[in-house]
């Protein structure tokens, strides 16, 4: 009911910019500059957990960005999604082009899950709706994409709030796996994890070994930095809507590029 009711309200209800709070718009058109106006960038994390890809970021995690974000997962603000959509396209198409002959590969968005316990909370799963908002965005400017919630929860993980980095490595280690069958969906394709923000990359960390796993990697992953199933030929790289201003002073090294595997 709460999910329902959220929909219908978010439909016929005025509405208050979700970045700045200025009545009678969604989203103003300065906090829109903020979210999605400008390139999209790598994104690190210092230090980085083992087996990260190559993540690229709409937007650093402050001021309006930051406010859109919980407007939309915590106060559940469904009409941002749209906007949320654009600014994940916009990184996914960044992490594509680093990808090898992309054109001819299938691109499928895995969202990481959400704990059991917080979609029900909110009434929403934030981040496939937003997947699901950047893949329309994607085919509506002529990148066909399509969203494959591949991954589950194999465990309960602890609220990651107030863990430290190495503390929340600990904790998502092993949490995620494959659904049956994945592995045939992922063959030649170009995967491209999505969230809507990465702080210590621990999650998309643990998404990346379980997209591996389940692509034929063996759990070990690919190179660091990119998962890559060894039978299948699978890149993947990972796309946020917002990462903290800090993660985007750091470079990639040099064997944290994306590629794909020649086996």
């Amino acid at each position: 009911m709460r999910g329902w009711w959220q929909e219908i309200s978010g439909l016929v209800l005025p509405a208050a910019c979700g970045g700045c709070g200025v009545p009678r718009t969604l989203l103003c058109p300065e906090c829109a500059y903020e979210l999605y106006g400008s390139a999209a960038r790598v994104a690190r994390p210092d230090p980085a957990p083992p087996g990260l890809p190559v993540v690229h970021a709409a937007a650093p995690y402050a001021d309006a960005v930051r406010a859109v974000l919980l407007a939309h997962k915590e106060r559940g603000a469904l009409g941002l999604a749209r906007p949320l959509g654009i600014a994940l396209a916009g990184a996914v198409r960044a992490a594509v082009r680093s990808a090898p002959a992309s054109r001819d590969r299938p691109l499928l968005l895995v969202p990481v899950p959400s704990a059991r316990w917080a979609v029900r909370a909110r009434g929403h799963d934030a981040t496939r709706r937003t997947a699901l908002a950047a893949a329309r965005e994607l085919r509506r400017t002529g990148t066909a994409a399509g969203v494959l919630p591949l991954l589950r929860q194999r465990r309960p993980v602890t609220d990651q709030t107030g863990l430290t980095a190495p503390e929340r490595v600990a904790n998502l280690a092993g949490a995620l796996r494959a659904a049956e069958g994945a592995g045939r969906l992922l063959t030649g394709a170009t995967v491209v994890l999505v969230d809507d923000l990465m702080t210590t990359g621990a999650s998309l960390t643990e998404a990346a070994r379980a997209v591996g796993e389940a692509a034929g990697a063996g759990g070990g992953g690919g190179p660091r930095g990119a998962a890559v199933g060894a039978g299948a030929g699978v890149f993947v790289a990972a796309a946020v809507v917002a990462a903290p201003s800090i993660s985007f002073s750091k470079k990639p090294e040099p064997d944290q590029c994306g590629k794909r595997c020649s086996q």
